[in-house]
């Protein structure tokens, strides 16, 4: 890679440490025009520190538009030099690499569907050898948290120093209430493995409607995220891609003025205490709730020892649903969901299944 490529920019640094980091701009550069008044009004609102926009996009069938190409980094270019927003680009291969970098963009994201390809997330790791920019990964299409793992790894062994994350949501079969489910637990357990990387929503991509983006928008800040990339457009129902997703700048100021913006520490001592005192109630629970789990499968184990001996199956179905309907019908006036309940019964299912199998085949 040419060493000209290889020197940090000024100002990415400083903009790469802003919390919030707010992103935005068009799902695609469409022309030169819409780009550039695209940019100034969302320089205009003050609160956006990177403007994005796509211009190669991968997509699902053929025939949709996917992108105007290489012509639209000159676009950008202008577009950062009348404003001074920095810019990012997605990027899928080595070729897109280089000319993105030769264009002087300041950060690349690797997308979902590339994401979900080591073989291509190898090839852009490569072409970032000995590169000093940013690069932000996006979570796979599917569920999959080693995947999302294993790209930002192969990045970093690449030897970028500056790596963060971007959760877009993850495909799911079936109608829902979002274009791609959000998924939180496999963002949050993300987070927890990798606590020094930046952690930024899409909540464009995971809604694909602009109704409930704030909804979204304010669920990541209440989890501490890092920032926001949210797709704005200066005429959002005429955009070539993802119309409904996005938003003018206007109404992108408008969102971001309506977020209550959380701070992860308490601001005073007293206030530190208070949280320290429930938090120490909250362990002291945990600490209860492991103990009677404990207690639970060694009674579990007796009724598999019970059942190997007079050769009853270990799933017992009716037993089961007797379990779910009193906990169903408990939950409400213990103020839990049917929801937490199912995920924690069939939790607390499997772990007896399993402690009564080793019975069984012990």
């Amino acid at each position: 890679m040419n060493s000209l490529l290889s020197k940090e920019k000024p100002g990415i640094r400083e903009i790469w440490k802003k919390r919030p980091l707010i992103i935005s701009g068009p799902c695609s550069a469409e022309t030169e025009e819409q780009v550039m008044e695209t940019a100034r009004r969302v320089a205009n609102t003050g609160q956006v520190h990177v403007m994005r926009a796509g211009i190669w996009k991968p997509r699902t069938r053929p025939g949709s538009f996917e992108g105007v190409g290489s012509q639209g980094l000159e676009w950008l270019r202008h577009a950062k030099q009348e404003t001074g927003l920095l810019l990012a680009v997605e990027v899928a291969k080595a070729s897109q690499v280089e000319e993105a970098l030769r264009a002087g963009i300041d950060i690349l994201w690797i997308g979902a569907r590339t994401t979900v390809n080591p073989f291509s997330v190898q090839e852009v790791a490569d072409a970032l050898t000995g590169v000093d920019v940013p690069v932000l990964v996006k979570n796979p299409i599917n569920p999959d948290i080693d995947l999302w793992t294993g790209a930002a790894e192969r990045v970093a062994k690449a030897g970028i120093k500056n790596i963060g994350l971007i959760h877009r949501g993850f495909s799911s079969y079936g109608h829902t209430e979002y274009r791609n489910a959000p998924l939180w637990h496999l963002a949050i357990e993300m987070k927890r493995r990798n606590p020094d990387l930046p952690m930024i929503n899409d909540p464009s991509h995971i809604c694909g409607r602009r109704d409930i983006l704030f909804k979204v928008a304010q669920k990541a800040i209440d989890l501490n995220y890092d920032g926001l990339m949210i797709e704005s457009h200066i005429d959002p129902d005429r955009a070539w891609s993802d119309a409904n997703q996005q938003i003018t700048p206007e109404q992108l100021s408008s969102l971001l003025n309506r977020i209550t913006w959380r701070r992860e520490m308490a601001g005073s001592e007293e206030l530190h205490r208070a949280l320290e005192e429930l938090r120490n109630q909250i362990d002291h629970l945990d600490d209860e709730l492991m103990e009677i789990l404990s207690q639970r499968m060694r009674i579990a184990e007796k009724i598999g020892e019970y059942k190997k001996a007079n050769n009853i199956t270990i799933l017992q179905t009716s037993r089961w649903n007797e379990i779910l309907n009193r906990a169903f019908n408990k939950a409400e006036d213990l103020g839990l969901s049917d929801e937490f309940i199912k995920k924690y019964f069939d939790a607390v299912h499997m772990e007896s299944i399993n402690h009564q199998t080793k019975i069984f085949h012990g």
